[in-house]
């Protein structure tokens, strides 16, 4: 049996002190924007400060799975560190579906009872926000595309950035005309565009968490890849899914007519593995008459034998 892992299981110190670094500015202008809000009494800043809110906590849970990806005291803990990263990014879009909820409950009471707003103190502080969200989402930027747990954060920080527009927008709107229905109407807006991204990410992290096989994958590749190489009769219990993000894994059976070859035999099959983009590969060598497999038995050629059935979890 083979194992080889790649250097996506290795986690980067500075990744996680990009997720700090971002996590303080996060806190810092929450509160600021929470002063704001009540005393200009705009409902698209408090909205935006209880988002930064759920952020501070989102990026807390970012920073923790990040630093527990880290920990490699143990191989039998190795893949578990690592699914703490896609745990931290559902918690992440459920904590988005609740505030989007919440916005807009809020949104709906205020258009039947519109109240007064400070635009200008509102408008201050929105633009403000923007700038610090900027920030944040420079910092982040480059990493959301391969780590799904900083891509959980990176949502956040793009609704922040979506809140600290709307506010501004309201903001202009109720200094120049004096239409107070603005603030609660931008807010259902923006909040719609958060349980889009929520939606998203609970979507991605569920199908992570529940071994789905990847779909940029396809099991007909894995197959045909296995088999193409002169020695390898048959192949079964095949498994193929993801760990985390960027990482895809995968396991089999393959039957050969003898072990003589062995190392090169595995060398070459975890070449073609590698190939497809998948960075653990799992493949253990059998004979005709020595088959290991959860369903090696099932052929009709006899035991140890198989048709070359794929079987993914």
């Amino acid at each position: 049996m083979a194992g080889k892992v790649s250097d996506r299981e290795v986690g980067g110190g500075p990744m996680t002190r990009k997720l700090a670094i971002v996590l303080a500015l996060t806190a810092l202008f929450t509160l600021v924007e929470v002063v704001g809000g009540l005393v200009s009494n705009s409902l698209t800043l408090l909205a935006d400060a209880g988002h930064m809110g759920t952020d501070v906590a989102a990026l807390s849970l970012a920073l923790f799975g990040a630093r527990i990806a880290q920990r490699r005291n143990g191989a039998a803990h190795r893949f578990g560190n690592l699914r703490w990263e896609v745990l931290a990014a559902l918690v992440n879009g459920l904590a988005l579906f609740v505030i989007g909820i919440a916005i807009t409950i809020e949104a709906v009471d205020r258009l039947k009872h519109p109240r007064a707003i400070d635009a200008t103190l509102f408008g201050a502080v929105a633009v403000v926000g923007l700038f610090v969200n900027i920030v944040s989402l420079r910092v982040l930027h480059g990493h959301h595309h391969h780590d799904i747990n900083v891509r959980g954060a990176y949502l956040h920080i793009m609704g922040d950035i979506l809140g600290s527009v709307g506010a501004i927008v309201a903001a202009l709107v109720i200094h120049f005309t004096g239409w107070l229905p603005a603030d609660p109407f931008i807010s259902v807006l923006v909040s719609a565009l958060i349980l889009r991204s929520a939606w998203r990410l609970v979507r991605e992290s569920g199908t992570i968490l529940l071994d789905r096989v990847p779909a940029h994958v396809p099991l007909q590749d894995v197959e045909e890849r296995l088999l193409r190489n002169a020695s390898v009769e048959r192949v079964h219990d095949v498994h193929l899914w993801t760990v985390t993000s960027g990482l895809v894994a995968m396991s089999a059976h393959v039957v050969v007519p003898t072990l003589d070859a062995h190392p090169e035999v595995l060398r070459q099959l975890e070449g073609e593995m590698t190939a497809l983009g998948i960075g653990h590969v799992t493949i253990q060598l059998e004979t005709g008459g020595a088959c290991g497999g959860e369903h090696c038995g099932d052929a009709e050629a006899g035991p140890g034998h198989d048709h070359g059935n794929i079987h993914v979890h």
